[in-house]
């Protein structure tokens, strides 16, 4: 088991999605709409940026995520921060890695990008919005298979 945030690897689906976001709104918005995509992933949240490279530290390199959705300004550990950890370990390479914000900084998605994010996307701020992130990551997940 991976102390700290009470998962178990072994346990983990075969096609998940793992969305690191403190803001419960926004998971469960997400959530309303992926659960209705056809071979719709598992989703595993963790909501705090240190919880995020504790449960990566470890993690088998056959029970990796088919995603990950990371806040930019997740507390403890940002968004950004884990994505410089996760450049780190070539076994995450090919996770598409997308990092979602508040901010439509060209600073901060430049920045992110250089680092390994597949994507920067400003949080939505309707419904409407909502589905078409969800389309898109859609879209990526169908390119990661």
């Amino acid at each position: 088991m991976n102390e700290g945030i009470g998962i178990e690897y072994a346990s983990l689906p075969d096609k998940y999605m793992l969305i690191a976001e403190d803001d419960e709104d926004d998971v469960s918005l997400l959530r309303s709409f992926l659960i209705d995509l056809p071979e719709a992933p598992e989703l595993l949240v963790i909501n705090k940026g240190d919880k995020v490279i504790s449960f990566f530290e470890n993690l088998p390199g056959n029970r990796l995520p088919l995603l990950v959705l990371l806040d930019y300004n997740l507390p403890s550990v940002s968004g950004y921060e884990i994505l410089i950890a996760l450049a780190e370990d070539k076994k995450f390479l090919a996770v598409p890695k997308i990092i979602w914000s508040t901010s439509n900084s060209t600073h901060f998605e430049t920045q992110c990008l250089a680092k390994g994010a597949f994507a920067y996307f400003v949080k939505p701020s309707n419904i409407h919005g909502f589905k078409t992130l969800v389309q898109k990551l859609q879209g990526i997940l169908s390119h990661s298979k």
